[in-house]
């Protein structure tokens, strides 16, 4: 995507946001068009045009997990300038998330089967994570969200009277150590690194979850293989409890997906 900026020669810090407009008028195809279509609809919307903040308000939001990307995307589409961190390079998480109808409307609109052609077109409604982070990651870079990897969040920075908030970062000399923001969001879940906030906890028996991933090579007989939204015991409890007293484990969900 940078490669693409510069060959356009735009310069993100400077053009106008969403970023998506000046780069529709420089391409200009089918595919693309659709997914400019896509995100002009929901760009009109009258929720976004009420609630539209300050162009210079800058956002921070930690962590690129699904609930992460999100929200740069809904921020962005309100006018902030939203910056995105993240302290890994890559995507690794293939655990596979169900979607619920509204999830996949939602996806549908920011251009989620443009980005990835077989996007909910199983018999099962799923995705893994790590692809729904990709979908969202190339939504987000066309809104116009400045995304940093390989940076950590250490800590807040409190501000004096001349300057606004600023944040601690790894590493030490990033540039995003010397930016001034209005908004910061934690992103990170259970691992949560921003002071002050309380995780809840809830207490329960132990549940270990395994997740076996094998490749899908789309030969003959793994096309047969059913797609399965999960077989739980509360729904076949003569099942489970012969494979308890089988294996001496207690289960309680199966689920496949291909």
């Amino acid at each position: 995507f940078s490669q693409l900026c510069e060959h356009l020669q735009l310069d993100r810090s400077a053009t106008e946001r969403p970023l998506y407009r000046p780069i529709k008028h420089h391409i200009n195809y089918w595919r693309a068009n659709t997914v400019w279509a896509k995100l002009d609809r929901r760009a009109a919307q009258q929720e976004y045009q009420r609630a539209c903040v300050h162009q210079n308000s800058s956002c921070v939001v930690i962590r690129a997990g699904p609930c992460g990307l999100r929200t740069t995307v809904e921020l962005s589409f309100m006018g902030a300038r939203v910056v995105l961190l993240e302290k890994r390079d890559s995507f690794s998480r293939n655990n596979v998330l169900h979607l619920w109808p509204f999830t996949i409307h939602d996806l549908r609109g920011l251009g989620a089967k443009k980005f990835y052609g077989k996007f909910c077109s199983g018999s099962i409604d799923h995705i893994s994570i790590r692809q729904l982070q990709l979908i969202l990651l190339k939504a987000a870079l066309l809104l116009g969200v400045e995304v940093h990897v390989s940076v950590e969040f250490k800590s807040l920075v409190e501000p004096p009277e001349e300057v606004g908030w600023r944040m601690e970062v790894s590493p030490e000399f990033h540039p995003v150590n010397q930016l001034e923001f209005d908004v910061i969001i934690g992103a990170g879940g259970r691992r949560n690194t921003l002071p002050g906030n309380t995780l809840l906890h809830l207490q329960g028996k132990l549940a270990i979850a395994i997740t076996a991933n094998f490749k899908n090579r789309n030969t003959t007989a793994e096309a047969k293989v059913e797609e399965i939204s999960g077989v739980a015991f509360i729904f076949n409890q003569r099942f489970f409890q012969e494979l308890r007293h089988e294996t001496g484990t207690k289960y309680f969900k199966f689920v496949t997906n291909v």
